[in-house]
C-alpha cells in the first residue's frame, strides 16, 4: 500500500560519503519506492527470524522488484541465538546462492536479527550493502541506527562485532501492532534514555504520553521514534566509532548487560535489564552528589510507569556484578567507565567512581 508522503518523516545519519536516511512511517514495507533505490545490485538476501517471517517477509517481498534475485533465510528467535554460529548460516546462505560484492542483505527483526545481518554484512567479501528493517520499538529507536553490529560471547555481551553502517533504515511503524507488551516495555526503556542523557524536554513528554505509549497510540509512537532516532542521528554523526559522546548512549548498559550475561541472554530482555541499569546509575549518581532524591523518584516512576523492573536478580551479588562488568569494552587501563548523570538530560563518562560508593550501592539496591 502506497502511503501519501505527509505521512513519512525522513532523517538522514551524516556520515559524508556513507550518509544514509532513516525513513518513518506507516504502511512502508510493501511500498518499492523505499528499498529499491538503496540496493547495490540485482542479488538480494533477507534475512529475518520463525516470529517475524510470517507476519512481515511477504509483505516486504511485495516491496521488491520481480526482476531481483531474492533468497530468504529465517533463522530461529531470540537473544539466545545471537551467535557466531548464526552468522556462519548467513554466509553460507550466501555461498550457497554464489551471491558476489554487488548483493544486499536485508535484516527483517528486531535487534538479534539486525545486529547478525550486520556482522556478517560487514565480514563477507570484506564488506557488503545491507538494509535495516527493524520491527520491534527497541530496534527502531537504537540498535538499527549507527552501524554497531555483533555478536554475544558466553563472556560476554556484543564482544564480537564491527562497526558497519547500513545504506538505510526503513521503520515501518504498523509493525507495532503486533509487538508483545513485554518487548513494547523494553523499547520504551531505550527512548527513555534519550531523555535521560541529552534532552530533559523530551523527558517530561514521556512522562505526560507514557500512557498513549503503552497503548500504542499512532501520533505518540511517531513521535517518540522520530525524536529518538533524531538524537541518535546527531549523536552518531559527532562520533561514530565510540571515542567520545557516543559511549553516552551506554546509560545502564553496563548494569544491564551484566544482568543479561549473568542470567543467560534471552531470560531478561536487553531492555529490561537496561532499564533497571538505568536506576541503578540513577541511584549512584544521588550517591556521588549530582542527582538529588527528586531525581531519582522521577527516574524510577518513568520507568514503572513503562512496566520495567526496577530490581536486580534476586540471585545476582554485587562480586557478580563486578565480575562481569569488569569485561565490559568501555574500560579503559583497567578503569571501570560508567556512564553516569550530571542531571536529568546530561549524562557524563565517568571512571573514578569510589569503589566504597559502587560496592554499596550493589548491595543495598533491591532484588527480586
Amino acid at each position: 500500500m502506497t502511503q501519501p508522503d505527509d505521512a513519512l518523516s525522513t532523517l538522514r545519519v551524516a556520515l559524508g560519503e556513507r550518509s544514509y536516511p532513516i525513513h518513518i512511517g506507516p504502511g512502508l514495507l510493501g511500498d518499492p519506492r523505499w528499498l529499491g533505490p538503496h540496493l547495490a545490485g540485482r542479488q538480494v538476501m533477507v534475512v529475518t527470524n520463525e516470529t517475524v517471517a510470517p507476519l512481515y517477509l511477504s509483505r516486504l517481498r511485495q516491496g521488491l522488484d520481480d526482476d531481483l534475485d531474492v533468497r530468504e533465510l529465517v533463522l530461529p528467535d531470540g537473544e539466545a541465538t545471537k551467535t557466531l554460529a548464526s552468522v556462519e548460516r548467513i554466509w553460507d546462505a550466501l555461498l550457497e546462492a554464489g551471491f558476489n560484492r554487488r548483493c544486499t542483505l536485508v535484516a527483517l527483526g528486531g535487534g538479534v536479527i539486525g545486529d547478525m545481518v550486520g556482522f556478517a554484512a560487514a565480514c563477507y567479501q570484506r564488506g557488503v550493502a545491507f538494509l535495516q528493517v527493524p520491527t520491534t520499538l527497541l530496534s527502531q529507536v537504537d540498535s538499527s541506527v549507527g552501524g554497531k553490529t555483533g555478536v554475544n560471547h558466553p563472556r560476554g555481551k556484543n564482544m564480537i562485532g564491527a562497526f558497519w553502517q547500513p545504506r538505510a533504515v526503513l521503520i515501518d511503524t504498523d509493525t507495532l501492532t503486533t509487538l508483545p507488551s513485554r518487548e513494547l516495555s523494553a523499547g520504551l526503556a531505550e527512548v527513555i534514555k534519550y531523555g535521560l542523557i541529552r534532552d530533559a524536554g523530551f523527558l517530561e513528554w514521556l512522562e505526560a504520553h507514557m500512557a498513549a505509549l503503552r497503548g500504542l497510540d499512532a501520533t505518540a509512537l511517531t513521535r517518540a521514534i522520530e525524536r529518538s532516532c533524531s538524537l541518535k542521528a546527531e549523536i552518531v554523526a559527532e562520533d561514530e566509532t565510540e571515542q567520545g559522546v557516543r559511549a553516552l548512549l551506554n546509560l545502564g548498559h553496563t548494569f544491564g548487560h551484566a544482568i543479561e550475561t549473568h542470567q543467560g541472554y534471552g531470560r531478561w530482555l536487553h531492555g529490561e535489564a537496561v532499564g533497571t541499569g538505568m536506576l541503578m546509575a540513577a541511584e549512584l549518581s544521588q550517591r556521588l552528589g549530582w542527582l538529588d532524591a527528586s531525581d531519582v523518584a522521577r527516574t524510577r516512576a518513568i520507568l514503572a510507569a513503562a512496566d520495567l523492573p526496577l530490581a536486580a536478580p534476586a540471585d545476582m551479588t554485587p562480586e557478580d556484578f563486578l565480575a562481569i562488568m569488569r569485561l565490559d569494552k568501555k574500560n579503559l587501563d583497567d578503569r571501570l567507565r560508567l556512564i553516569l548523570l550530571k542531571r536529568l538530560g546530561e549524562a557524563c563518562v565517568h571512571d573514578q567512581t569510589p569503589a566504597g560508593r559502587l560496592a554499596s550501592l550493589l548491595e543495598a539496591f533491591p532484588r527480586r
